[in-house]
């Protein structure tokens, strides 16, 4: 049974490369839903809870994120703590990936940025990026047209880059291309592991995949995925079992065997440290904040 599935938002970008938007809370725009497009979203009131992909985690005034394409997501205000409307509480731009292949292509020095979209698959939240700064960029997008909101946009993405803390969210698209012979095999293994995430596979096994020593492959996997190699499985399975948690009615003991974990106990110590919150208080959190409230639309 699906219990919640995001909504596809189709962007028409036929006259505008990039699309400006603003609104007010409370809105029928808040909703989970994915798009093609990168968005890049500022939240200018309220706190609540932002919800990526897997994450779930706080936002508050001046929180920044960036989210890649086809990536479920949605910013929850607390009704509590925030019980009046606000005129603006969300301010933000979509953009392609064609877009960004094509800026490139003309100018090579946007490159520079790859690896930040790249890591935007997975939902950036820019932390303790200056809120003036990004309301000001986002105001100047909005208020220009034609090829000055393209200037405006470029001088804001480059400025996002340019930020240190960028805290990755979700599991998905964690691995960022660099283009050499270590990177392309640790890869092939990472896309074992995402497909395959329910098998036994043992460092041995896995090194032996890429091609090197074991303590050479984990040094390497380290290094390129920023985990160590049993973090980084069991990351793939809990993310996996919060998509599960979300979608299905299954029982969480049948979604701990099926993700691949052998007893509930280690299942449930592993989801608690990496989430903040058990199974049972994910999902609940979830139909909570992302099931489609009665009366309204699905």
């Amino acid at each position: 049974m699906s219990i919640i599935q995001p909504e596809f938002e189709y962007v028409d970008r036929a006259t505008e490369t990039i699309r400006y938007l603003e609104h007010g809370w409370p809105t029928d725009l808040c909703r989970w839903h994915s798009h093609a497009e990168y968005e890049l979203h500022l939240i200018v009131e309220t706190r609540g809870k932002a919800f990526v992909g897997d994450y779930i985690g706080e936002f508050k005034p001046g929180s920044l994120f960036m989210t890649g394409p086809n990536l479920p997501h949605n910013w929850i205000t607390d009704e509590v703590a925030n019980p009046d409307p606000v005129e603006i509480r969300d301010m933000l731009v979509q953009f392609s990936q064609e877009s960004i292949d094509q800026l490139a292509t003309a100018f090579p020095e946007f490159r520079e940025m790859d690896a930040m979209f790249e890591l935007a698959k997975s939902g950036i939240e820019f932390t303790d990026f200056n809120p003036t700064f990004a309301r000001g960029h986002l105001e100047r997008i909005r208020n220009t047209r034609g090829a000055e909101r393209i200037v405006a946009f470029l001088r804001f993405l480059v400025r996002v880059n340019e930020h240190a803390e960028k805290k990755p969210l979700s599991v998905t698209g964690m691995i960022q291309s660099e283009g050499n012979s270590k990177q392309a095999r640790i890869a092939d293994v990472v896309d074992h592991i995402t497909e395959h995430y329910a098998e036994e596979l043992s460092v041995e096994i896995a090194a032996n995949m890429a091609g090197m020593s074991p303590p050479a492959f984990s040094k390497n996997f380290q290094r390129i995925t920023g985990n160590k190699f049993v973090e980084f499985v069991n990351r793939v399975r809990i993310s996996q079992a919060c998509s599960m948690l979300y979608s299905t009615d299954d029982q969480i003991s049948t979604i701990c065997f099926a993700v691949g974990f052998q007893n509930l106990a280690n299942f449930n110590r592993h989801f608690l440290k990496m989430k903040g919150m058990t199974p049972k208080e994910f999902r609940e959190t979830a139909m909570r904040e992302l099931a489609p409230k009665q009366g309204e639309p699905e």
